[in-house]
């Protein structure tokens, strides 16, 4: 069974190659502060978007969070599209001031269709130069009060694409909700916060961006409708050579799913999401590395490629072992079994190490009690190794857009004065 060792060995060290570089961002996100913008007059327009299906559980909260801004309200407009609904949801948009558009298509499904209605009808009404830019918001999330005021500085700053600081309603549910908030914080802190402080691109992921008008209106309103339209978005312009920036200041509050059956249905819409951008844009995301876009496209690539299929094909060879020595050759079962378990150590205890280490950095953010932080990092490697029969399954699948059931009505308040 020396080869499997081999195998083994040549996997680990495949990755390890790939994915060094996030270990660095992992100490510099540790140890550099993250960047701050200078303070300017609050004179830009903003239009905040939100694409809602059946949302009027959380709709409501997101709205009174956007009223308490302490960014001057006659500056800023709420857009909500009403998604296929068939419950009140546009009636109480309407009813606290927000600006509704209803969309009714079996045929055109997800945000992106959302999106493209928006802004078509902003850009018939208001014209293409009435907002300075576009925040995109999920219906469930919830805004910290300065939320805006800290998009703006980063905005005036010269960052023409931004993400934010995505944080979580419901980290302390289950080890479900905890898995994804990890993630997340992770993604923020760890990867988005050190690749702006070291000059290269972030990514938007799904809530909690914005975007200069130049952008929307160079590419003629919305034009991204994969599965995963926010890589989709980023990935195409890191290749037009735009870097997206991080403002780590503006804090927004997501909720997760919490169950598995939910986490599953998203989760594999995520992982063919993926593979249809590697499909659309690896080619020209390749030939940007050599054109200007440089490590950011390196980046990227890596993000959306080899993770999932290193790990994958490891992780069949080794269980093909076990059932073949089972079968027909028991006197190297042993050996073969040895070997998947210390592979799958080796991937625990690396999603540990990350996890653990964006749990202490983020220590006073996190929502959950001592016990539950700490809980969060032993499951948290669990969580995200369900992403391997997840993502096999999105090889040979037709996925569709599917919404997300969100029933955790909290307020910001109840949010924020939670136990830390």
């Amino acid at each position: 069974m020396e080869w499997l060792k081999i195998v083994n060995f040549c996997v680990a060290t495949l990755f390890t190659l790939c994915y060094a570089y996030q270990f660095f961002y992992l100490i510099v996100g540790c140890i550099k502060k993250p960047k701050s913008f200078p303070d300017t007059k609050r004179t830009n327009r903003y239009a905040i978007l939100i694409a809602a299906r059946n949302e009027s559980v959380v709709l409501p909260h997101l709205i009174d969070s956007i009223h308490n801004q302490s960014y001057p309200q006659e500056l800023i407009d709420t857009y909500v599209v009403a998604d296929n609904c068939t419950d009140d949801t546009a009636k109480i948009a309407k009813d606290m001031g927000a600006i509704v558009y209803e969309r009714f298509s079996e045929k055109h499904v997800g945000k992106g269709f959302a999106l493209k209605l928006a802004l078509r009808n902003i850009f018939s009404s208001k014209g293409q130069e009435y907002y300075d830019g576009y925040f995109v918001i999920d219906a469930d999330n919830l805004l910290d009060k300065e939320y805006v005021s800290e998009m703006d500085k980063a905005l005036n700053d010269g960052n023409k694409i931004l993400t934010s600081y995505r944080n979580s309603k419901n980290y302390a549910t289950n080890w479900i909700s905890s898995g994804y908030a990890l993630w997340f914080m992770h993604e923020a802190k760890h990867l988005n916060n050190p690749r702006f402080i070291l000059g290269t691109s972030c990514a938007v992921s799904g809530t909690g961006f914005l975007v200069h008008r130049d952008v929307i209106n160079e590419q003629g309103g919305w034009k991204h409708f994969l599965l995963t339209e926010d890589i989709e978005f980023s990935i195409d312009h890191i290749i037009k050579g735009y870097k997206i920036g991080y403002c780590h200041k503006a804090m927004l509050y997501d909720e997760q799913p919490v169950k598995f059956s939910q986490s599953w249905r998203q989760r594999l819409r995520w992982a063919k999401g993926f593979l249809q951008v590697v499909h659309k844009y690896g080619k020209d995301l390749i030939k940007s590395v050599f054109k200007g876009s440089g490590f950011s496209a390196i980046d990227m690539l890596f993000t959306i490629a080899p993770a999932f299929f290193i790990s994958l094909t490891g992780v069949l060879i080794n269980i093909f072992s076990v059932i073949y020595t089972a079968i027909f050759a028991r006197e190297y079962f042993l050996t073969a079994f040895v070997e998947i378990v210390k592979l799958f150590w080796g991937i625990y205890s690396t999603l540990f190490i990350v996890g653990t280490a964006c749990g202490i950095t983020e220590w006073k953010n996190i929502r959950a009690t001592t016990f539950k932080k700490v809980k969060s990092f032993f499951t948290f490697p669990l969580f995200m190794l369900t992403y391997l029969p997840i993502s096999a399954v999105a090889l040979f699948s037709h996925v569709h857009w599917a919404p997300i059931e969100h029933t955790d009505a909290v307020t910001i308040d109840d949010v924020t004065n939670s136990t830390p």
